[in-house]
């Protein structure tokens, strides 16, 4: 069974007892467990809402991410365990001489990946039959020629007409689109830490003001994901970011997401580093 994430929205306390973490309602005193195995990560969206040190210690220790998130519900920041793979120093140190070459290589395979998938769920929502095919197919080593750039305008245009605009302030879906994509982004991050790798240093995003870069790179491929719950919710009506809308895009990362996939792209990653493999896993959208 896939691990799940628990989100806070409310006055609670977390703690840790016997293994299982206890939420107690701040104001009824009301108390559930949870298996501390059961869990993939916590989102703390309440103000109010506190967790004992124990359980944060606990959680770090079997690579459980905290997400904090801000006055507009989004994802503000995570915790990150600090020792999360016993050949994590190993891993650091290819990744860190990894050559252009092979960085190059790497970002056409995210490439390919990431427009075959936006190509797939265009076909799933009956908008046009392999219309990306020309795109993926031809990507050339370090996507000179903009083959991401330029599918971009082709699927969103096809995927919600013209007149829309992809921007992170731009009318809806994009908020929805922006809290799937950050909530996706956390995620990606602590399955590259399980893997050993530093989500800090990048392959193509080399921003020295992102702490993630890495993580921005391999969610590219998973992000038609989002883009088909995001349309599902537009299409019923659902355009801004509420409880029920955060519930579904949630439930999509233990239910359509293939099982494991994550973690099988984090550590493929690692491995054409350090050289035990050549190719980067990741599902094909179905």
């Amino acid at each position: 069974m896939s691990k799940q994430t628990l989100v806070i929205e409310t006055a609670k306390e977390l703690s840790l007892n016997n293994g299982m973490i206890v939420i107690t309602d701040k104001e009824t005193g009301e108390m559930n467990l949870r298996p501390l195995e059961d869990v993939q990560m916590i989102m703390i969206d309440h103000h109010s809402a506190r967790m004992t040190t124990p359980l944060i210690t606990k959680l770090a220790k079997t690579n459980v991410s905290i997400v904090f998130c801000d006055e507009t519900h989004m994802p503000a920041s995570m915790t990150m365990d600090l020792e999360s793979n016993s050949l994590q120093s190993k891993r650091f140190q290819c990744q860190l001489s990894a050559t252009v070459p092979m960085k190059k290589q790497l970002w056409k395979q995210i490439v390919e990946a990431k427009i075959m998938n936006q190509s797939l769920l265009l076909e799933k929502l009956e908008k046009g039959k392999k219309l990306l095919a020309s795109y993926y197919s031809n990507v050339k080593s370090g996507d000179s020629s903009n083959r991401e750039g330029v599918a971009a305008k082709v699927y969103w245009r096809t995927l919600l007409g013209k007149d829309f605009i992809r921007d992170r302030y731009g009318e809806p879906p994009n908020s929805l689109l922006n809290y799937g994509y950050a909530i996706l982004r956390s995620i990606t991050a602590r399955y590259l830490m399980n893997a050993g790798l530093l989500p800090t240093v990048g392959i193509f995003h080399r921003n020295c003001y992102n702490a993630f870069p890495l993580a921005d790179d391999m969610m590219e491929p998973y992000r038609p994901y989002i883009d088909g719950k995001v349309m599902e919710l537009y299409n019923n009506g659902q355009t801004e970011i509420c409880q029920k809308t955060k519930k579904t895009i949630l439930d999509l990362f233990y239910s359509e997401i293939p099982a494991n996939a994550m973690m099988l792209s984090a550590s493929t990653l690692a491995g054409v580093y350090d050289g035990t493999g050549k190719i980067v896993v990741f599902p094909k959208l179905l």
